[in-house]
């Protein structure tokens, strides 16, 4: 499987790469999207993180699950992510969501496939990815929906399907990093809603789920508490950034 991804995405981001801007977001030299040293100092050496929700363990912490999900596992099955939603990263993400920067959205897509390539092997990929829906009143605001803009390529990098209309916000819910911690959960509560067709293609599958920020998982676990109700046997989300807890 990884070979062939590998190959997939390799030719991709050859394609895409004399499009995109040349000087690094981060640092401003000139060159590429993100010029080597950033890439080296920002993601080259990644934490063990949980796998179930991708909050950084220890650097000595052998365990493979941290302890708020052994106590109360999430809906979703896995997540992956980048980077932590920390100072300079999180101005590459305000950069994407409000700063119309598009060309971001790539360069996010492409460093979940690197973070993809570098787990286990056996890594099951998704048989379809969606991404994460905005209400129509916020996306009307922002004209895009961020975590579909990563979708886009994502899909094309590692070669599965994209259903960017597979869910549906059924309401609209106010910002989750507005509310407190005891909100949140009452807030997105049945926020997402499917339609009948979905069912055939969904039940016993993988789904992939794609965002630009994960921070208590609210959202993400009412979605695939959603998908699953329809029938998912499994989902992962890759996310571009984790907050850390405070």
């Amino acid at each position: 499987m990884l070979p062939d991804l590998r190959r997939c995405s390799r030719r991709w981001w050859q394609r895409r790469s004399a499009l995109l801007p040349s000087t690094c977001a981060l640092c401003g030299s000139s060159g590429q999207l993100l010029c080597p040293a950033c890439h080296a100092q920002f993601f080259g050496s990644p934490p063990p993180r949980c796998r179930r929700c991708a909050i950084a363990l220890p650097p000595a912490d052998a365990a493979t699950v941290c302890g708020t999900c052994l106590k109360a596992a999430p809906a979703f099955d896995a997540t992956l992510v980048a980077a932590d939603y920390a100072a300079p990263l999180d101005q590459l993400v305000q950069g994407l969501k409000f700063g119309h920067q598009l060309a971001l959205a790539p360069l996010f897509a492409s460093l979940l496939r690197d973070v993809l390539l570098k787990a286990s092997a056996d890594a099951p990929l998704p048989a379809l990815l969606t991404a994460v829906p905005l209400g129509p009143q916020r996306l009307a605001q922002r004209g895009f929906n961020q975590a579909l803009e990563i979708a886009r390529p994502l899909s094309s990098m590692l070669g599965i399907a994209l259903e960017p209309q597979l869910v549906w916000r059924q309401r609209e819910t106010r910002p989750q990093t507005l509310l407190l911690p005891q909100q949140r959960q009452q807030n997105i509560r049945g926020a997402f809603m499917l339609d009948s067709t979905a069912l055939a293609r969904i039940a016993g599958r993988h789904i992939g789920v794609v965002d630009d920020v994960i921070t208590t998982g609210g959202t993400l676990g009412e979605l695939a508490a959603t998908l699953k109700r329809y029938g998912a046997a499994r989902v992962t989300n890759f996310v571009f950034a984790r907050t850390p807890p405070h």
